[in-house]
């Protein structure tokens, strides 16, 4: 018997993490940060002087590793590589995320 189960749309939520929200929200945010350094055809060095961090904290952000990397951090990446951050405030859906990236 195959067992499937439909997913929230939140990886985090699924797996019963706190602040599912927060942390795709993050992963969202570092997915563009990772599109945009390969669109640039910036090396991890590049993207790391770009940004004012080391490196190997340029590695672990695009592999996911997000504990040590804020919001306002991940925001302030974006601007640096040259987007337009808005911040949209406005009452939640019953089935929708708290926080959304678009």
């Amino acid at each position: 018997m195959n067992l499937v189960i439909k997913g929230s749309g939140n990886v985090f939520r699924d797996l019963g993490l706190p602040d599912a929200d927060i942390l795709q929200a993050k992963a969202d945010l570092v997915f563009k940060i990772g599109a945009l350094i390969e669109k640039r055809g910036l090396t991890q060095n590049q993207a790391a002087e770009l940004l004012g961090i080391t490196q190997p904290k340029v590695s672990a952000l695009l592999r996911g590793h997000l504990d040590g990397f804020s919001m306002e951090r991940i925001v302030k990446f974006l601007a640096a590589l040259d987007q337009r951050i808005r911040i949209s405030v406005r009452p939640r859906t019953k089935a929708g995320s708290a926080v959304e990236v678009a």
